[in-house]
């Protein structure tokens, strides 16, 4: 019996044939595969531009997040008296900073920096809505202050480590000193005057941080520590300036007043006060008044303290001696119209009289002699009407009307101190040129400019401008000065164990309301020099507007002579006292001449 025989049909419900499964298969494998390959070749491809095209980017923005470059500022240079004590110091202080792009919380950020800086929280949420990049919160923070918000770990809040200026003597030689800003830039004083020598370059600080803020590497670049400044001045005799200057212009009822002590053979100034003054620590509470340097800046008229002009003048020409007489005409004398008196009614006076006494008529028979050209000529000699150039900024330098613009009344009024307002730095100035020996110097503060690395970078030398009188002119009127001490009008400054020579002033100050002369304003001084013979110290104090003891022999020169005692005192003990500076050899006062 035979089997039936199956169709060809029939095969297919059995299966496809093992040919055909191997297609499909092959045909996955090359989907896959495909597959991997696109994928493979899009990573690579971004990997290719991370690694290659993007990379200077991408790095970029990375060491954004763990990086920070953030300005600061090198030290500045210390400030010391002539002697080495410190006038001026920098100390190191936190400044704490954010940066409100990173803030992302700000009013949790205002409300934690708040308590922690004791600062306004408005203020703060201020400065957080700030477009800058970085922005100070708080300058010159406590060390308590930058660990309290190290402490709180807010993201975009930081500190750096700046500079803050430090006045150890507080109020001490402000005048001198000046002060800095907030950016530690010198403002007034010397801090200005010399601060491209004064001021460290600034330098930036890179910090690497974790992701959670925490330093792993710190890196500075481009510091400089500022050089130091050393004075002339002496802190000693400035501390005893300012005392009694203080003494006077409080017990007087005055405006103000000011002092100076100068080496009146090299220019070189010991002390320099203003009263009243100011903390250069605290500067924003100070008046601008207070901080006035009024010894280089405010100009006055000096009274008779300029009959020592006039007098120089009229022994160098040889047109009086000290024994000539005068004629007193009773105490007064009338010029252009005008009638001008003397304190006291004089019937005979000699040139020597004239001055120990301080008589407006000799003075004025004085300066006729003279005559206006001379008598300008050494006005001008002297210093007056120019700066002196100190370096100190601001200085003025008074006024002095040439010869045509004169009145008739001028050559007068010149000889006892008025029509001419000069600084009490140039009227000190002119009385050194007489104490020296004829030689007018320039005055200056700082003595050397030092390196951090203990290299002179410059060394002030005393200058001699020019030779005003003769060293026999300048000796007689030391001798003539001398008498003002002994038996005149100054002989309140009087220095037990020593010879002063010197000049008193009262002068009378214009009344802006009627533009004449006040009865009741007026400026006392008294300028001079100790000893006579080989001097040490020339002085000057001014004291203006006093309510009581109105005269210069009466205020100034009482002050001159305690300024005097104990400053010598000083410097008897102190290795500054040193030889007279030698002078440069017959500069003849023709050589100065304008006319």
């Amino acid at each position: 019996m035979s089997m039936p025989r199956r169709s060809r049909e029939g095969s297919s419900n059995t299966g496809a044939p093992a040919p055909t499964r191997r297609v499909l298969l092959r045909r996955r494998v090359i989907i896959l595969f495909c597959s991997l390959t696109t994928a493979l070749a899009v990573v690579s491809g971004q990997l290719f531009s991370l690694q290659i095209y993007r990379y200077p980017e991408l790095i970029k923005a990375a060491n954004s997040q763990t990086w920070r470059r953030v300005p600061s500022v090198a030290r500045r240079g210390t400030i010391y008296d002539r002697n080495g004590r410190e006038l001026a110091i920098s100390l190191s202080t936190a400044s704490i900073f954010v940066r409100p792009t990173e803030i992302e919380d700000p009013k949790r950020t205002a409300a934690a920096l708040s308590a922690a800086l004791s600062l306004p929280v408005e203020k703060i949420r201020k400065r957080l809505r700030s477009k800058k990049s970085l922005i100070y919160i708080k300058r010159a923070a406590s060390s308590e202050e930058a660990e309290a918000v190290t402490g709180l770990a807010l993201k975009g809040v930081g500190f750096d480590m700046q500079s803050k200026r430090f006045y150890p003597k507080a109020q001490q030689a402000a005048h001198l000193l000046g002060f800095v800003g907030t950016d530690d830039q010198g403002l007034e004083g010397l801090e200005v005057q010399y601060e491209p020598y004064l001021a460290g370059k600034r330098k930036w600080i890179a910090r690497q941080q974790d992701a959670k803020r925490r330093p792993i590497f710190r890196e500075e670049a481009g510091e400089t520590q500022g050089a130091d400044l050393h004075l002339t001045i002496d802190e000693v005799v400035q501390y005893i300036t300012e005392r009694e200057l203080e003494v006077a212009v409080t017990e007087s009822g005055a405006l103000s007043g000011s002092a100076i002590v100068m080496d009146p053979f090299s220019g070189e100034i010991l002390a320099l006060a203003n009263y009243p003054t100011f903390d250069p620590n605290i500067y924003g509470e100070a008046s601008t008044f207070a901080r006035r340097n009024r010894a280089i800046v405010d100009y006055y008229e000096p009274g008779s303290a300029f009959k020592a002009i006039v007098g120089a003048g009229a022994l160098e020409e040889r047109l009086v001696r000290p024994d000539d007489r005068f004629n007193g005409e009773g105490g007064a004398i009338e010029v252009g119209g005008v009638t001008i008196r003397d304190h006291e009614k004089f019937e005979s006076l000699t040139f020597a009289e004239v001055l120990a006494h301080s008589s407006n008529v000799g003075a004025i028979k004085v300066g006729q002699r003279l005559g206006k050209s001379h008598y300008y000529d050494y006005i001008s000699g002297f210093g007056f009407g120019t700066l002196t150039k100190i370096d100190l900024p601001g200085e003025t330098p008074g006024l002095i009307r040439r010869p045509k613009e004169w009145s008739a009344l001028s050559l007068a009024s010149l000889s006892i101190g008025q029509e001419i307002s000069v600084t009490p730095l140039q009227m000190l100035t002119a009385m050194s040129a007489i104490a020296n020996g004829g030689i007018l110097v320039r005055p200056y503060v700082a003595k050397s400019i030092v390196a951090a690395d203990g290299k002179v970078i410059r060394e002030n030398e005393p200058t001699q401008i020019r030779r005003v009188i003769s060293e026999n002119t300048a000796r007689t009127l030391a001798d003539l000065l001398r008498g003002v001490v002994t038996e005149g009008t100054g002989k309140a400054a009087a220095v037990e164990g020593y010879e002063v020579a010197g000049k008193t002033g009262t002068s009378q100050k214009i009344d802006r309301a009627t533009g004449r002369y006040s009865r009741q304003k007026v400026v006392a001084s008294f300028v001079g020099f100790v000893p006579v013979e080989r001097p040490q110290l020339a002085i000057i104090v001014i004291i203006d507007e006093p309510a009581t003891l109105r005269w210069g022999g009466s205020i100034a020169a009482p002050t001159f002579r305690e300024i005097a005692r104990e400053s010598l005192k000083h410097l008897r003990r102190s290795p500054v006292v040193q030889e007279p500076f030698p002078l440069a050899e017959g500069i003849r006062h023709a050589a100065f001449r304008l006319n």
